[in-house]
């Protein structure tokens, strides 16, 4: 209650200030909104029991590749051995996951935690209504809410490469390649972007539904259903529609492949995979099954940056338009509702 009433002076003065553009008039009351949410957000126990989580699997990952760093940089039958930066995101001994494993798992935690209750909690305390007497447009409020909450998570991310970074260069004393830094910012990008798909699909559900628990209860059952039980149900139809692999010729078996992983990639998690590996192992070249023939007179080199983007590209694009459909529907829906009933 204090800080909505200490947002509506915020919004007074601001909007009372002489002397200022139209503009700038328009765009004020948008950052005293996304100053408030984020400011909410940091107090928050649930971010500072999931940041101190990502940060400690964070700390155990690297620990672990720095562990398994110098096997890792001196088997020279891996291709991607000579990039020390992204061995310290991928290397690991199976006792424990690397880092964009764990964040797989985390990062729709994230987004589900700082937006289930975004609308529905706001409408239900009664501070919406007080909100929108002020004068703010109700799809900054929206916009506002999807913003800070990206910001909170950007500068997180960052801050963990960072500190990769920095750990990095005073244990080995290796500076970074220009490759290196494009592919880790890459990760960093579409690490950013996944956590924003869960967090608009969290929004969206805090829109439609009037309750927060019901909305956080949905949110969780959808990301397990994605995560756990899709790979399972997917496997389950496909072997009961079509014939026994063992029975197909080469040709057929990497078409009943390149089924089985385009079903697949309506996960998220299953595109955020798939993006990630390619980003952070160079040498992969494919992300569907490659024949013989496809694989005759291949150099087993690590791919430059800008191919592997290609390689990702319909993941990330299918990434950005789960992200920009679940908040357009979001965005229609609260624009229409009457938050006075």
């Amino acid at each position: 209650m204090k800080s909505q009433i200490m947002l509506s002076k915020s919004l007074s003065l601001k909007s009372a200030k002489p002397g200022k553009t139209r503009l700038h008039k328009a765009n004020s009351p948008f950052w005293v909104i996304v100053s408030k949410e984020m400011a909410d957000h940091i107090r928050s126990w649930r971010f500072m029991v999931l940041f101190l989580l990502i940060v400690l699997t964070f700390m155990a990952s690297m620990y672990v590749s720095l562990g398994n760093l110098k096997q890792a940089m001196g088997n020279t039958t891996d291709p991607d051995h000579i990039f020390l930066y992204l061995k310290l995101l991928t290397a690991t001994e199976n006792s424990m996951p690397p880092f964009h494993v764990f964040l797989s798992f985390l990062g729709p935690l994230l987004g589900i935690s700082l937006g289930f209750d975004a609308v529905n909690t706001e409408k239900n305390n009664g501070t919406l209504i007080r909100l929108m007497a002020q004068p703010v447009y109700r799809d900054n409020l929206l916009l506002a809410k999807f913003v800070s909450t990206l910001i909170i998570v950007s500068t997180l991310f960052i801050a963990l490469v960072l500190l990769m970074i920095g750990g990095g260069l005073l244990i080995t004393g290796v500076r970074m390649e220009p490759q290196e830094l494009l592919r880790i910012l890459a990760f960093v990008a579409i690490s950013i972007l996944y956590v924003g798909f869960w967090l608009s699909l969290s929004i969206l559900l805090s829109i439609g539904l009037k309750q927060a628990a019901t909305s956080a209860l949905t949110a969780i059952g959808i990301w397990l259903f994605f995560t756990v039980f899709y790979q399972i149900l997917v496997n389950l139809a496909v072997r009961t529609v079509l014939p026994d692999p063992d029975f197909l010729a080469p040709q057929q078996i990497a078409r009943y492949n390149e089924l089985i992983l385009t079903l697949l990639r309506v996960s998220p998690s299953q595109l955020y995979t798939d993006a990630t590996t390619t980003l952070l192992m160079p040498s992969v070249r494919s992300l569907g099954p490659v024949t013989m023939e496809q694989m005759a007179g291949a150099i087993p080199a690590p791919l430059p940056f800008k191919e592997s983007l290609m390689i990702v590209w319909p993941q990330v694009s299918g990434l950005v338009a789960s992200t920009v459909v679940c908040f357009a529907i979001g965005y229609y829906i609260f624009m229409r509702r009457e938050i006075r009933s």
